[in-house]
C-alpha cells in the first residue's frame, strides 16, 4: 500500500475527494469536523487511492469495467467505519486503510453480482455493468474484485482470512435464503431481517472489527464495535427500506416505489402482508406482487405511505439503531462515541 498513489481520470485522489464531498457529508452531517475529520478525509483519500490501483489491469477493458461502480461514487460507508473504528487505537496503522479497501472491494464485487441477479438497468446513477456489457462480463467482473481483494488480504494475516472467509459465507447464504424465500410456516418478517443481518450486517460489522483491530484496539472493545457494526449496517438497509416509500422525487436518488415496482417485499411490505385488517385489504392485494401499471403502483404508495406498516416498520429500525448505540456502553466517551452515536440517529432521520 506504499507504492505510488493512483489518480482518477487524472486527478490526484485526495483532490478527488475534496472534489467529492467534505468529511462531514460522505454519509450526512453526523460526521465530525476538526482533527478526527481531518483524519478520516485523509483515510479516505487513502482508500480511494488504494481502491484505484486495486481495481487496475493490465488490460484496458478489465480496467474499464472493474473500475465502473467504483467511479460512480457511492457513501463508502464500510470503509468509514472501520476508519473511525481505527480512531480508538493507532489509526495511522498501514493495515487499516488495506482492510477498509478490502471490505470495499468485497462490497463492490457483489454489486456486480446483484445487479446480474436483480436485472437491474442502473446503479448509482449509471448503467450497470450488466446493461452496458453483459451479465457474463459483469459476474466475471465481481469474481475479478473478490480476487483483488483477496489477495490483499493475505498481506493481513491467516485470521483475517478466516473472518473475511466467514463473513463471505454469511453474505452468500444471505443472499440464498433470499433468492429461496421463506419456507412454509416461516414468519416472513423474520426471515427477512435474518437475511439483512447476513447479507449487509455482516460485512459492515467486519469492517469495524478490522479497523479497530488493526488499529490495535483491545479484544472486548473489537468486540464491542463489531456487534455495533451489525446492528447499525442492518439499520442502514432498512432505512434504505422506508427511503424507497416515503422519499419525493430525486431525494433518495432513485424513483421512490421501485422495489414496489419491481415486486421486492421490503420490511414494510412483508408487515403489511402479514396483517389481517380488513380496512388493509387493497394494500396486501397490490403489494404482494409486482405494480408494472403506474396507476396501481401510484395508489400502492400512497397506501404504503400512510399505513401502519410503514409505522411499525420504523419503529424495527429504531430498534436496531438503539441497540446499536447500546453497544456503545463499551468505548470511551469522546469524539469518535459521539460520532458513532451519531451515525444511530443518522440511520432513522436519513433523507438520502
Amino acid at each position: 500500500m506504499t507504492g505510488p498513489r493512483a489518480t482518477v481520470d487524472g486527478i490526484a485522489p485526495v483532490e478527488v475527494w475534496h472534489r467529492i464531498s467534505t468529511p462531514a457529508s460522505t454519509m450526512g452531517p453526523w460526521l465530525p469536523g476538526g482533527a478526527l475529520g481531518d483524519s478520516l478525509a485523509q483515510g479516505l483519500a487513502d482508500v480511494e487511492a488504494a481502491l484505484a490501483t486495486a481495481v487496475a489491469s493490465d488490460h484496458a477493458f478489465v480496467s474499464e469495467a472493474a473500475g465502473h461502480l467504483m467511479a460512480a461514487g457511492g457513501k463508502r460507508f464500510r470503509p468509514m467505519l472501520a476508519l473511525l473504528a481505527a480512531q480508538l487505537g493507532d489509526a495511522g496503522a498501514p493495515e487499516v486503510v488495506q482492510a477498509a479497501v478490502v471490505c470495499e472491494l468485497t462490497h463492490l464485487a457483489t454489486l456486480y453480482h446483484d445487479d446480474v441477479m436483480d436485472e437491474a438497468a442502473v446503479r448509482r446513477g449509471a448503467p450497470s455493468a450488466n446493461s452496458r456489457w453483459t451479465n457474463s462480463v459483469a459476474i466475471l467482473t465481481g469474481d475479478f474484485l473478490f480476487a483483488r481483494a483477496s489477495d490483499l488480504l493475505a498481506d493481513l494475516g491467516p485470521e483475517a482470512v478466516r473472518i473475511q472467509a466467514r463473513t463471505f459465507e454469511r453474505l452468500v447464504t444471505g443472499q440464498i435464503r433470499e433468492t429461496v424465500g421463506a419456507r412454509d410456516g416461516e414468519d416472513r418478517v423474520a426471515h427477512y431481517l435474518e437475511v439483512l443481518a447476513d447479507k449487509t450486517g455482516s460485512l459492515v460489522a467486519t469492517s469495524a472489527r478490522f479497523g479497530a483491530r488493526f488499529a490495535g484496539v483491545e479484544p472486548d472493545l473489537v468486540t464491542a464495535l463489531t456487534r455495533f457494526g451489525e446492528e447499525v449496517g442492518v439499520a442502514f438497509q432498512l432505512s434504505d427500506d422506508l427511503l424507497d416509500i416515503v422519499s419525493q422525487d430525486g431525494a433518495s436518488g432513485k424513483a421512490p416505489g421501485t422495489d414496489l415496482r419491481e415486486g421486492v417485499a421490503t420490511l414494510p411490505a412483508l408487515i403489511a402482508l402479514a396483517g389481517d385488517d380488513p380496512a388493509d385489504a387493497r394494500l396486501r392485494e397490490l403489494v404482494a406482487r409486482p405494480l408494472s401499471d403506474d396507476a396501481e403502483h401510484t395508489e400502492a404508495l400512497a397506501l404504503l405511505r400512510q399505513s401502519a406498516a410503514l409505522e411499525r416498520a420504523g419503529a424495527v429500525l429504531g430498534d436496531y439503531a438503539d441497540r446499536a448505540r447500546a453497544s456503545l456502553s463499551a468505548v470511551p466517551a469522546g469524539e469518535v462515541r459521539e460520532a458513532l452515536s451519531a451515525l444511530c440517529d443518522y440511520v432513522v432521520t436519513r433523507t438520502s
